[in-house]
């Protein structure tokens, strides 16, 4: 068996350590002893992109992603996104963006110089309240991933953007018709009541963490502001 081998580590602001594994090819980033993300099931993650553009009408949408981990989500983005669209990602961990430029450069690709895209070191929480308070910095699509989902919180804070609170500046954030996209490890039927409370429209799906249909079930709510 191929023993794991620690690369590197990075301190979440208020929170644990991040641990840069690899094991063979594949690399994996680890919170204590638990595994955050990992390369060899990432497609959960890449559906929460791809399902949210599939839904967008807008020809040129403003879309912000929670959390820029390993880029399985950002990429897809990308990958899916029209010419004129904007994307930019709230990633609040420096360390990972170095990760992205050294060890998981040929994972990373050329996706950060790409012109539709900006990595920002911010709080989502933050550039969400900036749009809430801003009508020109409202987005079509606000996509979270910095979690294992709202009863998995990874980073102390990250708590209010589930909240009854949370959910209403997430939604005040859109554009009428703009989505919320939510990943998580587990189904949570208390968290879709709360998306339901605040008068969004409301689908949860059940994706597969590998393309082949393997791996364990996760989690996305697609969750519509009424235009």
């Amino acid at each position: 068996m191929l023993p794991r081998e620690e690369i590197a580590t990075a301190q979440i602001p208020g929170g644990d350590t991040l641990t840069l594994m690899s094991h063979g090819r594949d690399f994996i980033i680890m919170l204590g002893r638990d595994e955050l993300m990992g390369t060899r099931m990432q497609f959960s993650e890449e559906q929460l992109a791809q399902l949210t553009l599939e839904r967008l009408e807008t020809p040129a949408p403003r879309i912000l992603i929670g959390g820029y981990g390993m880029g399985f989500t950002y990429r897809a983005a990308l990958r899916y996104a029209p010419a004129e669209s904007a994307i930019i990602v709230a990633e609040v961990v420096p360390e990972i963006l170095e990760w992205a430029k050294g060890p998981l450069a040929d994972l990373t690709g050329d996706c950060l110089t790409d012109p539709r895209g900006e990595i920002v070191l911010a709080d989502v929480a933050a550039l969400i309240d900036d749009a809430v308070d801003d009508t020109s910095a409202k987005y079509d699509a606000i996509l979270l991933d910095v979690d294992n989902g709202p009863d998995g919180i990874v980073r102390e804070g990250n708590e209010r953007l589930y909240t009854r609170t949370g959910i209403a500046r997430m939604r005040d954030a859109l554009n009428p018709g703009g989505l919320i996209a939510i990943w998580s490890a587990a189904p949570d039927h208390k968290f879709t009541g709360r998306l339901k409370d605040a008068r969004l429209d409301v689908e949860v799906r059940r994706v597969r963490a590998r393309p082949n249909n393997k791996g364990p079930h996760h989690t996305i709510w697609f969750a519509r502001r009424r235009g």
